[in-house]
């Protein structure tokens, strides 16, 4: 897990779930030619102008994703997550992130309403206090900036 210096504020905990790590690489004509190293740093750039770090972890291994959630109790000011494929299938994921009692901001970088028929269900969004999706990694600025204005 990567985090940017201390700041004034609880950090914002950015998640990215399964297959995150090949951005840049896979499936270019729907997730764009950004890397995850991009995401990250568009992230920190907008937490720092809010006053907030950033503690940035990508998995493949939902059950490290469930430990980093449960490990960040206490320690966070809220979430922004991309839970990728788990996004339509991890009730486990879902009732992980219950347990920081933080805003969460769900990010898909392409519009899944757009896309096949499973994508278009999450098991995030009921707790969710906002979802981005299809404005490629952009939403991640976005997210992070919804965010801030929640827990100001």
């Amino acid at each position: 897990m990567t985090e940017t210096p201390d700041s004034p504020r609880l950090p914002i905990l950015l998640l990215n779930g399964p297959n995150l790590n090949t951005l840049g690489m896979r499936q270019p004509e729907v997730y764009g030619t950004d890397t995850l190293a991009d995401v990250v740093e568009l992230a920190e750039r907008a937490a720092a102008e809010l006053g907030f770090g950033v503690r940035a972890l990508q998995t493949n291994h939902e059950g490290e994703m469930i430990d980093a959630i449960h490990e960040a109790v206490g320690k966070i000011s809220g979430i922004v997550i991309n839970p990728a494929g788990w996004t339509h299938t991890s009730v486990a994921l879902a009732d992980a992130l219950v347990i920081p009692d933080v805003p969460i901001m769900e990010v898909h970088i392409s519009n899944v309403h757009k896309r096949e028929k499973f994508r278009q269900h999450s098991y995030v969004s009921p707790i969710a206090s906002g979802v981005v999706a299809g404005y490629g990694i952009r939403g991640y600025e976005f997210a992070v900036r919804r965010l801030a204005e929640l827990v100001s």
